[in-house]
């Protein structure tokens, strides 16, 4: 499916029953809606609908020049948007990566529309402002961003040799196969700068500010995420005001949706039935 909304075309991959209730499924870098392809049969099974959109600058019609149309309001917008196209007035919402930072902010700005929230990954933006600013070993972890925010030489380095700087990154999604699937798509003009966009226009001041979540919601962390660590993964606890359940996958790497797709699955269903 095809949507238009606020002046972009998105990729829209939809599945489940036409009654069900609506999941909106917001991913990660440098993949695309695609990353819940092992996840949404559980859901389908379970009676939801799920909406699996490629986001602003991954999906082709969707791809603004300027570095400030990625600013994380407009991310916000654009899920807003997609779920008034769809005539979808509440959604279960599930993020992963810098989805989740996108989930986490709906919520927090627009509680009306979000029946439960399910984060993975990546922790309230507040929580990551603060530890990018106050705890050292999570800047180690996030130093790759310095790279990222480079305009040009990010992407000399992540698409020369057949994107094979890329490739290293998505190493633990699963086999060459999977890998491909997500860095052929990345190698299209202007794909990888669309989606580097994101950290270029990040800013803690905009992450700090996102307030707290009141509705119900799941954090799902793995301990074997090189990206985000316990510290800043259990800060999350302070920005729910509603009810709130951690869980910890462990043995698992940063990319959740690929490698433990039945845990997450799991986690979803149950905080939506929970919400029932």
């Amino acid at each position: 499916m095809r949507i238009d909304v606020r002046g972009l075309e998105f990729v829209v991959r939809v599945g489940g029953p036409e009654d069900g209730e609506p999941v909106l499924l917001l991913h990660g870098f440098p993949q695309h809606g695609g990353e819940f392809d092992e996840v949404v049969p559980a859901l389908h099974a379970a009676g939801l609908r799920t909406y699996a959109p490629d986001q602003r600058g991954y999906s082709p019609g969707a791809r603004p020049a300027e570095v400030e149309a990625y600013r994380l309001a407009e991310l916000v917008a654009d899920a807003v948007a997609l779920l008034d196209a769809l005539d979808v007035e509440a959604a279960h919402l599930v993020g992963h990566d810098w989805g989740a930072a996108v989930a986490w902010a709906v919520a927090a700005a627009h509680p009306e529309r979000v029946r439960t929230l399910t984060a993975v990954s990546v922790p309230h933006p507040a929580a990551m402002a603060y530890a990018l600013a106050h705890d050292p070993k999570q800047r180690a972890r996030s130093s790759y961003m310095v790279l990222f925010r480079q305009a040009g030489k990010a992407e000399k380095a992540l698409l020369g040799l057949r994107a094979a700087g890329l490739r290293r990154l998505l190493h633990g999604v699963g086999d060459s196969a999977r890998v491909a699937a997500y860095a052929e798509p990345m190698r299209e003009p202007g794909a990888l700068t669309g989606a580097l966009n994101w950290y270029r226009a990040m800013s803690g001041a905009a992450l700090g500010a996102v307030g707290p979540v009141t509705v119900p919601t799941t954090y799902v962390w793995s301990d074997r995420d090189n990206a985000i660590g316990r510290g800043v993964a259990e800060m999350c606890a302070q920005h729910v005001t509603g009810d709130y359940r951690f869980v910890e996958l462990p043995g698992v790497s940063h990319w959740i949706p690929d490698e433990a797709p039945t845990p997450l699955a799991e986690a979803i269903l149950a905080r939506a039935r929970g919400a029932a």
